[in-house]
């Protein structure tokens, strides 16, 4: 008998970043339930055998569906994770506490009360536990609390974990019935050699022609030179090509202001006449080829590639949130933004999985 593979189910999974960095730790995921199909297309190709369900998860009764799934291929669920959305407590749009979707956590309370996993994972945005005195965040300790799961929030920094992107997200680990604490891994990576944009992305194809000209390039391509460093080995090292790299060519106004803009900085750093034009804050923002990326968004087309007059494309920003180069992403252009921005980046997902191996007991 081989060894025993505890088994993952990912609610709210989109594309299944945090699942995809369990995967990679030696679990066995076994389901992805979303109500994106373009991401349930994305996550049943990347997660070895696991299957997909899109159900709408502001329905409890779906809990029976995905109870009844583990009852017939007599599957015991040791760990659940997931990514609830909480737009209520996003900094990238308006906060309203009263948000419905606030409230679409619940749907994992549930299904925890119910299939008993040894562990749950509870991945957010910073402001559960900063908003309004962080009353998101004791509203989810307090309801797990109630089914017997001590649930212990901290916010990660993604560049101390070797991710080259700025990116801050609270994760609640909750044991059942534990006696004690879930203790989250110290930082792997000081801020001295944090992982630069550059070091990230530097080997993908540059999508422009020798007169400059940006071009689409095609759906499969080589890489544009042997990788220069550990994290591109690491992105590759499944991977004898290049996908899901695809180049968007601006209109000539959009490329011209971005010629204008420095390395590193914003559109504050246009010519007077054209300070103007735009208010986003981050608006026509380049990347610094020497720091991480700012946080990958769903493709607002604001962020510039820090050599490049373009945005970067679904692979780089892909790169920039440490999913791997074998990873391929499904739908159309849009579609695909909208998972890789959606995700939890996979290395930091594997981070806490592999903290969990120590409070895991096999076939429990």
């Amino acid at each position: 008998m081989g060894k025993y593979r505890y088994t993952c189910l990912d609610l709210f999974s989109g594309a299944g970043g945090l699942s995809r960095g369990f995967y990679d730790a030696g679990y066995n995921v076994v389901l992805g339930v979303d109500f994106d199909d373009a991401a349930l297309r994305t996550f049943k190709a990347n997660h070895g055998t696991a299957e997909t369900m899109k159900l709408d998860l502001f329905d409890h009764r779906n809990i029976d569906v995905i109870i009844d799934f583990l009852q017939k291929k007599n599957i015991k669920l040791d760990i659940l994770v997931g990514g609830p959305p909480c737009q209520g407590f996003s900094v990238a749009g308006p906060r309203d506490m009263n948000d419905k979707r606030n409230t679409l956590y619940t749907a994992m309370v549930k299904l925890a009360e119910r299939v008993k996993p040894q562990v749950v994972v509870l991945e957010n945005v910073p402001g559960m536990v900063q908003t309004n005195g962080g009353i998101g965040a004791k509203r989810v300790v307090e309801d797990f609390a109630k089914i017997g799961y001590r649930m212990v929030p901290k916010l990660l920094y993604a560049p101390d974990y070797g991710l080259p992107q700025i990116r801050k997200r609270v994760f609640f680990v909750g044991l059942r019935d534990g006696e004690t604490d879930f203790v989250f891994p110290k930082a792997t990576v000081d801020k001295e050699h944090y992982i630069t944009c550059e070091e990230a992305i530097g080997d993908l194809p540059s999508l422009q022609t020798d007169a400059g000209e940006i071009i689409y390039g095609e759906d499969i391509q080589d890489y544009a030179m042997a990788p220069q460093n550990d994290y591109q080995r690491k992105m590759r090292a499944r991977s004898q090509n290049v996908q899901n790299h695809i180049g968007s060519i601006p209109i000539e106004k959009t490329r011209k202001m971005i010629s204008l803009v420095p390395e590193g900085k914003n559109y504050k750093a246009l010519p007077e006449e054209y300070q103007g034009i735009y208010k986003y804050h981050e608006a026509l923002t380049r990347y610094n080829s020497k720091k991480p990326s700012l946080t990958i968004n769903t493709g607002h087309r604001s962020h510039f590639h820090y050599k490049w007059n373009r945005i970067p494309t679904v692979r780089e920003s892909a790169r920039l949130q440490s999913f791997p180069d074998d990873f391929i992403f499904y739908g159309n252009k849009s579609e695909q933004y909208r998972q890789v921005g959606n995700a939890v980046p996979p290395m930091l997902g594997q981070v806490v999985a592999e903290a969990i191996l120590p409070y895991l007991k096999d076939g429990e």
